[in-house]
Parts: C-alpha cells; structure tokens; sequence
C-alpha cells in the first residue's frame, strides 16, 4: 500500500481451471502493482465454496482492507455471497465490487494473453471504482403477513381458504361476477367424470361461508391497477368496477331480473339465449346475487327507469344504481396469480370454419351446450334444432404448429374423449369421427376414458398429417363437409379442440408486475424443474394454468405450493431486509419539474407541493436509475451507483 493511501485487496479467483486456464493470475498480480494504491492480490481455488469463503474471510481479517474487488463469475450467482463474507469480515459489504472475469472473459476469449489483459483492464476499472465506494446500511422493515390472490378459479380459491386457514388475511381479486373460474360451468370434468359445480362446491362454500371466510376478502369485477413496494411489503391498488347489488344484502331471488325490461344476448350461452340487464351470469352462480351491465341497462342510456330496484323485497339499499367505480389500496406481503388460462382463436385458422358456418363449435362453446344451465338445456342440437346423426371432433386446432402454438397443452385430448362419453350417452346412434394429430392420455385415469372412446362402435379415428389442418366447407344439404387426409366425412356438428393459451390481460399483468412471460405468452417459472410456483420475482407466485396447460388436479397443487412458499417466508414479526442502493434527491437543487416521477417505474418518487421538490421513498425504491439519469438539474444520486463512481471506472477501463 502506498503510503497514506487506501488498502485494497484483490482476490481472484481460479474457480478450478475455468479461470485459471484462461487469465494468468501472475499477471494481473504483476500489473497491479501500477493500479492506485497498488493492491495487494490474493488467490482462492473456489471463492463460492464453503472453504474458499472460510480462506476469504480469514484473509479479510488478517489483512483488514478498506476496500476489496473481487475477480470470479457473475455477480448475478455469487454477490450476495460475497458481501455475506465481508460482512463476517466486519467489512461493510458495499465497500466491494465484484468484476466477472468468468462468464464474460475467460468463457468468451480463446487467446489466453488476450484474455489476461482483458481482466486486467476489468479489474483496473473496479479499483478505479471501489475507491469512491461508501459504506451503506440495509434497513429492517417488518413483513405484511397478507396476501393478495388474483382469480378465484380452482387454484385461486383452494390458495385463499388455505391462507385463511392458516391465520393470513387474504384479498381474493376476481375480475367476472362469479367465482369458480371455467370449470364450474362444466357439467362433467375429465378423466372420471364427476360433476363439475358438485365437486367445487365444497370449496366455494367454504370460501364464502365457512369458519375462516371472514379472514378472506372477495373483491369480484375488479382487478389489480398497480403495485408498488417489494417482497413482505406490497402496496397493490385495486380497480372495482360497480356490481349495483349489494352481495351482503342480496338473497338471490331474481325478482330484479323478472323485472327489468332491457334484455341482451348473452355471450356465455353463444348468443343462444337472453340475459336481462341486470342478471345471473347462469342459473347456480356464486356468490348467489345478479349484477347489473350498464351498457345495456336503460337507466345508463339516459332513462329513469328503476324497475329493479323498485321490485327488490330487500329493501332500498340492495341496489344501488348509483354506484360508481372505486380504487382500493391494500397493504400485502405476497402475490399469488391464479388467472387460468384461454383458448386458442380458431378463426385465425383458414377452412376451419369458426365464426363462419353454424354448426362449428369451440370447445367452450360445446361445454355451454352440454351444460344443463346452458342455452339448450343440455340437449346437444344442431343451429336448426335437430340432433346430430354425424359429429365430428376435431383435435389439436392451433396445437403442435410452429405458426401458433407450438406446445402440445396435454388436456385437449382428454376432453375430446369426454364429449365422445357426453354425446353417446345421449345419443348412442349418432356417428362420432375424431380427426387427430396425436393423441395423449397422460396419469392413471386418463387412458380409461380413451380407450371407452376409442371402443364405442360408432366411434373412429382419423391421424392428420402434422403440416395440415382438415378443411371444413358447407356439403350443401345443410351439413359439414370434413375433409382430412384423403378421407371425407359428412358431419352435422364439427366441435373444435383448440390450444390452451394464456388468459386475456395476461401480457398487462405481467408488465404491471414487472414478471418474465416465457415464448408462449404464459407467466415464466423462477425454474421450470425446481422453483416452478415461484415467477422472476420474489414474493409473487404462480397457480394453475396462468404458467402452463393443466387440469383441475394440478391447478389445485399447485396453488397449494404457491401457499406454502408464502406461508414459509411470511412470518408474523419477521423483519427483512431492504437494498440501501437507492436514489435521494438534493432538495437544494431540485427544479420540481416532476420529470423524476414520471418516469420511475416503481412509483417511488412523491412531490412536496409545499416545498416544490421531490423526494424518494426509500423503501419502494429499486436502485434502477432512472430517475438519477432523467433529472435535468443532476439533484438526484443513485447511491452505490453515482456520477463519480462510474466514470472513475470507465477511467479505470480506459487507462
């Protein structure tokens, strides 16, 4: 050390021969010795190891630096690690750069004179930089033990009874009017068949109504409108869209729907029946009260009509028609998203006929019809009222195709063979064809149902090539002609088994969330293998469909998983930590310009109107940036990351 100068000590690490093969540890040694207070350089094996941390933290001691650059891998591994190390070292972990000679020189440069000299300019810059480095303080924050669960499907509501349970308040966010998700208006549920609002009913009920209810809050109509804060101590504001019935009040005897006068096509039934403006969204829906549209209710189309709420025995308060929109702030420590999942849009498939000829039917739109709630009653019928002599099922519309989806979603299959069971059930005579790319019947179930279909004597099977899709056309007499490979059947009813996509809003969500989605649009697994309920960022969590094609089955494990990763780490008094690497404004120099807040993605940043300057909230702040660069007035530091710092290494990197 120079005299008078500030220690520093560089360890370099060999991590076996993955470095040391590459970078001369004698040569970034000999070349320190022109770097500013000329470091010494120390060399560990495996600095991440259990022994190579021992021998680092033993050496710190010794040695007592007042400043440490690290040369190993990425930061992203092994920082964390690092600062743990110095802090045991009774060294303030923000008195350290880490400077990755690993992935980003050895791995990547052949030469090894090359990539010797390659670190030395790196290291040289972190030495520049550690300099400046000023020591900083993690605060303590104690963690919010609630939780926020988005959709109130099977995953979604299995995660908030269980929270419920287990002593957390919970806010259920449901955008529909009902919970359930899709499964509850099915009437049967692959591979065994049970009934679909049989089986979920016990876990509605207990969601509503059981010992633990009160610790859960539903909000339906509404949905998440942004989040700010991190990991144990979330801030989510919530948009609810008016109901107009009071669900406490309401006891769900439909005299408003008797009453109103303005009716709609209903969406749900395929616009195969009406629904009135203020109404059950189907027969049995929970919870157990209407809701009213306004773009179909009258008096939103400028009357003063109010037949609902004059015909409603509850009294005066069960509607209100006065109801406007509301933004509610909850305080949570977690997020679970539980949104499920949609189908693929056959239209965008030319010759399949969707949205064009009558009789073509998406698997929904067959499950409404199978329905006994649903617009037939659940009599399966043509659009002229007849029943089918001839159906045809058609598999893996927009599946296994690199132009649209090129994943198999696993579950497709299995309800093609339940429609099979449903139709011949029914009606036995009629002739069932299956068109099929690959046919998969997964778990110790699923075969069962397969091979009932596959035996039924009116029953067939037809492979597609994987490059082409059967062609649906008008035969002429009013029914379907099918063509598939070189076969053509004559069918009165085509059912289209489309693709499992992400849900509707999935791409608004992730961004408001700042969550990975993975190349199919599906939220991304922190890992695939090992930490697949958990997405990129700590403290919100993944249930169900929203992350991949799945059944009830595992859409209620996984939920379950999602609960035990919050329950784990949300601990009544449990006090975490919060980066100090954070922005702070010199209130002196600020313009109030408002510029800062604008553009920081956290909502970190308030105006004082009487003062007229900014300021940061140090415990949503993230450290990014933003607003150090996007102030005009240079009042705002980026702590760990200032003006000085960075050009002290780039001049470092230049010399």
């Amino acid at each position: 050390m120079a005299g008078g100068g500030v220690k520093i000590g560089i360890y370099f690490c060999n991590c076996g021969s993955n470095i040391a093969d590459k970078i001369s540890a004698d040569a970034v040694r000999e070349a320190s010795r022109t770097f500013p207070d000329q470091p010494y350089v120390a060399t560990v094996d495996f600095i991440c190891s259990e022994s190579g941390q021992e021998q680092f933290v033993e050496s710190l001691t010794f040695e007592r630096p007042d400043r440490v650059v690290v040369a190993a891998c990425s930061p992203r591994d092994h920082e964390g690690t690092m600062q743990h190390c110095l802090a045991r070292g009774g060294i303030n972990p923000y008195l350290m750069q880490m400077v990755n000679i690993r992935e980003q020189i050895a791995w990547v440069t052949e030469d090894r004179d090359r990539a010797t000299e390659k670190a030395i300019t790196a290291i040289r810059g972190a030495v520049y930089r550690v300099r400046l480095q000023e020591p900083l303080r993690k605060k303590q924050v104690a963690v919010c033990t609630d939780v926020l669960v988005i959709g109130a499907g099977p995953a979604g509501m299995k995660a908030a009874v269980s929270l419920a349970e287990a002593g957390r308040s919970v806010v259920l966010v449901e955008r529909s009017p009902f919970i359930g998700g899709l499964p509850v208006r099915f009437d049967e549920l692959f591979p065994a068949l049970e009934c679909a609002p049989c089986l979920l009913e016990p876990l509605m009920g207990e969601l509503l109504h059981g010992d633990h209810s009160e610790a859960i809050e539903l909000l339906t109509l509404a949905e998440l409108w942004q989040v700010t804060g991190f990991y144990g101590n979330f801030i989510a504001k919530i948009k609810k869209k008016p109901r107009h019935v009071s669900l406490h009040g309401c006891i769900g005897c439909g005299e408003c729907t008797l009453a109103c006068p303005a009716t709609t096509r209903n969406r749900l039934h395929n616009n195969g029946s009406e629904q009135k403006a203020v109404d059950f969204a189907f027969a049995g829906m929970l919870p157990n009260a209407p809701f009213l549209r306004e773009e179909v209710c009258l008096r939103f189309q400028g009357s003063d009509c109010r037949a609902c709420k004059d015909a409603c025995p509850m009294g005066e308060d069960v509607i209100d028609l006065d109801e406007g929109e509301s933004l509610l702030e909850r305080n949570i420590g977690a997020i679970i998203i539980a949104t499920g999942a949609g189908l693929f849009d056959a239209s965008r498939l030319a010759g399949m006929g969707r949205g064009m000829l009558p009789d073509v039917y998406d698997a929904l739109q067959f499950e409404h019809m199978l329905s006994s709630t649903g617009p037939t009653g659940g009599g399966i019928v043509t659009s002229s009222g007849e029943v089918p002599a001839a159906v045809a099922i058609i598999h893996c519309v927009g599946s296994l195709d690199g132009d649209h989806c090129a994943y198999c979603s696993g579950i497709c299959c299995q309800y093609a063979f339940k429609f099979n069971h449903a139709i011949s059930a029914k009606y036995p005579e009629t002739v069932i064809t299956h068109y099929h790319r690959e046919l998969v019947a997964p778990g110790k179930e699923a075969y069962a149902l397969m091979e009932a279909a596959r035996t039924r004597r009116n029953s067939s099977f037809i492979r597609c090539d994987s490059g082409n899709y059967p062609v649906i056309t008008p035969e002429g007499t009013g029914r379907l002609q099918v063509r598939g490979e070189d076969v053509v059947t004559i069918a009165d009813m085509v059912i289209l088994c489309p693709a499992i996509v992400p849900a509707e809003g999935a791409d608004r969500l992730a961004a408001l969330l700042d969550i990975n989605r993975d190349c199919a649009g599906f939220y991304d697994e922190l890992q695939g293998r090992m930490d697949a309920s958990q997405s990129t960022l700590k403290g919100i969590y993944l249930a169900g469909a929203c992350r991949e094609p799945m059944d009830i089955q595992k859409a209620l494990l996984e939920g379950m998983a999602a609960v035990g990763h919050a329950l784990a780490g949300l601990q009544p008094g449990r006090m975490i930590e919060v980066e100090p690497a954070t922005a702070e404004v010199a209130t002196s120099r600020c313009a109030g310009c408002h510029l800062c807040s604008s553009v920081c993605p956290y909502h970190a940043i308030s105006f004082d109107s009487e003062q007229h300057v900014s300021s940061v909230n140090g415990v949503l702040c993230r450290g990014c940036g933003t607003c150090v660069a996007a102030c005009p007035a240079g009042a705002i530091t980026g702590h760990h990351f200032t003006n000085e710092q960075i050009l002290a290494e780039i001049e470092g990197l230049l010399k």
